[in-house]
């Protein structure tokens, strides 16, 4: 039996040696697949949460452009509504927006559950990723609601805007959201909004973000007034010049620079499209600022800052949409035709339509945000995004539904404003009283003065 046992082993002895070899060679192969798998996943993680700080540093940005573009006497209440856009508007958003914006879908409008992200154990990956995600979406709501801050500066009574800002994180801001980036979370398909379902391409939010900000900025200018002083007896529009415009200029670079996070942070994955969505984004930027600069030259003279900065703004906005679907030179086109629009915009609203907008939210976020997103149509390139726009053969269908989505979100942010800002008019009141405004809203609506001892009480 030994000399049996002894020739079997024999035997297998080649067979033991390569199976040995074998799993020698696959399990450091299985693990390294493992731990790369675990290093992607933590690596996209870290990237998003890092983005969402960028995006949030984007709240001092927003401060600094409408403070600088304010008078001075207005600033600590500018500063204070920013500050209640993110304080108040996060907790409404997890409480109730998230659910509605990533939840399960209902008829392709609104979604249905993740509602304080019930379930969500923390302690697995997934559960860390659920929390990330949350973190990450919103201060995309603090974004779109501060947005409307500007619009209806220095004339707002604070309590009133509290509310505004409430129910734009809760509600408003997350059901059109829904419509365009509803399967984004863990409700998949399930969560697909109509929008999405239609193809309809927002990368990042030149319409679902920025237009709803901008066009609920346009209802409560026009459902508050004109600022006292700002038109004549004969309706001409006469200049209120901000009183800060190198902290507007910085407010603008903190926007770019958290740009950085909005736009390639949309991603949510690290991968190579992060490294040309930054090019593209910047690219417009830097266009917008020179088409708003040269365009302003031609038609008054002088390059004009203030212009020349809402033109920066103007170029971000309008590539956001299409920063993962254009190419570079889509972007510098982009760019510069929303630096000029911008400047058109402003003009219109200000002296054609007579709405007193201090910052020109509507027409930077709201205007830029819609032109960007329809551009989609035009410059999406093959060999990024999933879409070929009309310039590339693509045809005019995505073109028809990037007006349909642009125009829908329109009649949404800016129907639900104008009820908004009408019931809050004719219930607790939306505008101070013409002594208080001359005074300043620092004093009468905070007890207190931003520049201590330097305060002037003109009708200016």
């Amino acid at each position: 039996m030994y000399a049996a046992t002894r020739q079997t082993s024999t035997l297998l002895r080649p067979k033991v040696w390569a199976l040995t070899l074998l799993l020698a060679t696959i399990t450091p192969t299985l693990a390294f697949a493992e731990g790369e798998a675990l290093s992607q996943s933590n690596a996209n993680l870290l990237w998003t949460l890092v983005a969402a700080i960028l995006v949030m540093f984007m709240q001092a940005g927003f401060a600094l452009v409408e403070m600088g573009f304010a008078r001075a006497k207005n600033a600590g209440n500018i500063l204070m509504k920013n500050l209640l856009d993110f304080a108040a508007g996060q907790p409404a958003f997890f409480l109730l927006g998230f659910g509605l914006m990533f939840g399960q879908d209902i008829g392709g409008f609104i979604g249905s559950s993740g509602f304080i992200l019930a379930g969500n154990d923390p302690t697995s990956d997934a559960g860390m990723w659920n929390l990330t995600f949350w973190f990450f979406q919103s201060v995309f709501a603090a974004t779109s609601a501060t947005i409307i801050s500007g619009g209806i500066a220095e004339r707002t009574k604070f309590s009133a805007y509290i509310i505004v800002s409430v129910v734009v994180s809760a509600v408003i801001y997350p059901i059109s959201g829904h419509w365009a980036w509803g399967s984004l979370w863990g409700a998949g398909e399930l969560g697909k909004g109509w929008l999405e379902t239609m193809g309809f391409i927002d990368f990042a939010g030149s319409t679902v973000v920025h237009s709803v900000g901008g066009w609920m900025a346009l209802a409560g200018a026009m459902v508050l007034g004109p600022r006292i002083g700002k038109y004549s007896p004969d309706g001409k529009a006469k200049a209120i010049p901000g009183h800060n415009i190198p902290m507007a200029g910085l407010g603008v670079f903190i926007l770019w620079f958290g740009w950085f996070g909005f736009n390639p942070g949309s991603t949510t994955a690290v991968n190579g499209a992060i490294g040309y969505i930054a090019v593209n984004t910047s690219l417009a930027g830097c266009m917008g600022t020179l088409g708003a600069m040269i365009y302003a030259w031609i038609k008054h003279g002088k390059p004009d800052t203030s212009m020349a900065l809402n033109g920066a703004l103007a170029g971000l906005v309008a590539i956001t949409a299409g920063c993962y679907e254009v190419s570079p030179v889509g972007s510098l086109v982009i760019g510069f035709l929303a630096g000029i629009l911008v400047v058109v915009s402003l003009e219109f609203i200000d002296q054609v339509l007579k709405i007193d907008d201090p910052v020109g939210a509507s027409s930077v976020h709201g205007v830029c945000g819609m032109f960007g997103t329809i551009m989609v149509g035009f410059f999406a390139a093959p060999g990024y995004g999933s879409s070929i726009g009309l310039l590339y053969g693509g045809g005019t269908d995505l073109i028809v539904t990037q007006i349909i989505g642009a125009a829908a979100v329109f009649a949404w942010a800016f129907g639900a404003g104008l009820i908004l800002f009408y019931l809050l008019k004719v219930t607790i009141g939306i505008r101070v009283t013409q002594e208080e405004e001359l005074k300043g809203l620092d004093i009468t609506e905070h007890g207190m003065e931003s520049y201590n001892g330097f305060q002037i009480f003109t009708n200016e």
